[in-house]
């Protein structure tokens, strides 16, 4: 049962992963099996020269209220309990999806 849910929640992810992707060119994948996912984004330097790397997308997440793994400059991995609800999944989709808009 749990590994349904895992599973299941898992491709709701990174099909609203997936939608980051197709609007944001420098978020380049998605990727993972059931609920251990990650992000590939494209390490770059803001206008500002502020670097804009996979850590500095975690600690913008962790802000908002979402603990992430940043790894080799550009992945940010995603592991949230096998217990997950389909809500606390949204909410976390939610949290990620305002701070793509921050870190544009």
């Amino acid at each position: 049962r749990m590994a349904e849910n895992a599973e299941r929640l898992g491709q709701l992810f990174r099909a609203e992963m997936q939608k980051l992707v197709d609007g944001n060119p420098w978020i380049k994948l998605v990727r993972g099996q059931g609920l251990l996912n990650a992000v590939v984004i494209e390490s770059r330097t803001a206008a500002d020269g502020s670097p804009k790397t996979a850590l500095e997308f975690s600690l913008m997440l962790a802000q908002n209220g979402l603990l992430a793994k940043p790894t080799h400059g550009d992945i940010i991995r995603f592991a949230p309990p096998l217990v997950i609800t389909e809500e606390q999944m949204m909410e976390c989709v939610n949290i990620i999806a305002l701070t793509v808009r921050q870190f544009a």
